[in-house]
């Protein structure tokens, strides 16, 4: 849904930043992150969808053929872990096949004023196989380790690599080892 914190999660793994007064995104942003992830580099390519319902038609072109998604509600209302299950389905519905889902709580600095248990979306993010994780983008708080968490879901596609020019995935390449002399 829009106002979740979808572009403040992507914008805090990528840019390691927090602006409250971010702009609604308008059809979807793309940003791009390598990390190191044990002995391997791992390249994000984000699709930022738009969370607005006259966007909604538009999301399944930006998950066909990728490799995971991250579905965002925010903690504080109800309504958008709600829409997070019709997400999901359409997910199942469009997407591959072998997709890593996510689902992140967002907000859960603002726990004061919490909406949706966590216990309650854990037990749906574990009925649907999903990774589970509450986040801050505020607060840097498991954003990062939500990537990592897909990092390790992932299986390589060096020994299969995809068939199709279709999509954007996430793709594992070696890590260059620097030598140094003294």
């Amino acid at each position: 849904d829009t106002g979740v914190g979808k572009s403040s999660i992507v914008w805090r793994f990528v840019e390691d930043s927090f602006d409250p007064n971010i702009n609604p995104t308008i059809g979807a942003s793309f940003m791009t992150k390598t990390v190191q992830y044990q002995n391997e580099l791992h390249k994000f390519l984000i699709w930022d969808t738009a969370g607005q319902e006259r966007f909604r038609a538009l999301a399944p072109m930006y998950y066909r053929g990728s490799a995971a998604a991250i579905i965002v509600y925010d903690i504080t209302k109800e309504e958008t872990f709600s829409t997070l299950k019709n997400w999901v389905k359409e997910l199942r519905q469009h997407g591959p096949p072998n997709i890593v889902v996510a689902i992140a709580g967002n907000k859960c600095d603002l726990n004061d004023v919490r909406e949706v248990m966590e216990k309650d979306a854990k037990d749906y993010a574990d009925s649907i196989h999903a990774i589970f994780v509450e986040t801050s983008a505020k607060n840097a708080i498991n954003i990062n380790e939500l990537f990592i968490e897909i990092s390790r879901r992932i299986p390589s596609t060096d020994t299969n690599p995809p068939t199709s020019g279709k999509g954007f995935k996430l793709r594992r390449q070696p890590s260059v080892t620097k030598r140094s002399c003294c």
